[in-house]
């Protein structure tokens, strides 16, 4: 694909989420696109960034390291902010800490107090997001929604360098438009509950992709995460590489 065909494709996903915005009475300056560049080749990336996108998501650290390292020296990504929106070992936790704007996947104590351990050395803050299994898979990564609160409440007591920002899901339907709109809704409720029981903010709610984008926007998302619709398909035979 051609930076041209790249940079098109990047318009029209702005178009359709400020008319989602404009649908549901919000301002589109009010929800943050993370461009998903997972197994997409650096050469893309720049494309995309020197079309004006800003804010990149990776899923596997080790990759997400390599494309950093790999445009280090090119202009259009000097003001890149990265986004880890994958699954975090607790054993990456010193390679991922306050090497992103944001990770959206805290989902145990364990990698918790494994980010401050290393935080607390560097003296950095990290925002980051508790990711919620909301529709309680026990395959997928993430804290159950019942057990939300003791992990909230730990990271306020017990990691000083952790900013908890807001809540983060993936539905159990994967792109499927308004059939995602209850999971949606019940983490924007978990989110309200939350800010309640812990005494935060916690702003962020972090979801939507490409073919439920405008749904979480109806339900009150303020980050969505879209690889397709700017990327295309994701390259076939594509690396397995451990997060």
């Amino acid at each position: 694909m051609t930076p041209e065909d790249l940079a098109g494709r990047l318009f029209k996903v702005r178009e359709s989420l400020a008319r989602a915005c404009r649908d549901n009475g919000r301002r589109p300056e009010d929800v943050l696109l993370v461009a998903v560049s997972k197994f997409h080749p650096a050469s893309d990336i720049a494309a995309v960034a020197a079309a004006g996108q800003r804010d990149f998501g990776e899923n596997y650290v080790q990759e997400a390291l390599e494309k950093r390292a790999e445009l280090a020296d090119d202009p259009a990504a000097a003001r890149i902010r990265w986004h880890m929106i994958g699954h975090v070992q607790s054993r990456k936790a010193a390679q991922v800490a306050g090497a992103f704007v944001l990770i959206h996947t805290l989902d145990s104590v364990k990698l918790a107090d494994a980010l401050e351990r290393r935080l607390a050395v560097t003296g950095q803050l990290q925002p980051v997001l508790m990711e919620i299994n909301i529709g309680a898979e026990p395959q997928k990564a993430g804290v159950m929604p019942e057990a939300a609160e003791a992990l909230g409440a730990h990271v306020l007591a017990a990691c000083p360098h952790l900013e908890l920002r807001g809540l983060m899901c993936l539905p159990p339907v994967f792109d499927a438009g308004e059939a995602a709109r209850p999971y949606f809704a019940r983490l924007r409720r978990l989110g309200e509950d939350l800010r309640s029981q812990l005494g935060v903010a916690m702003p962020e709610l972090s979801m939507g992709m490409s073919g439920d984008f405008a749904a979480a926007v109806a339900e009150g998302a303020t980050i969505v995460r879209i690889g397709t619709d700017i990327f295309g398909p994701r390259p076939p035979k594509a690396p397995a590489p451990v997060a």
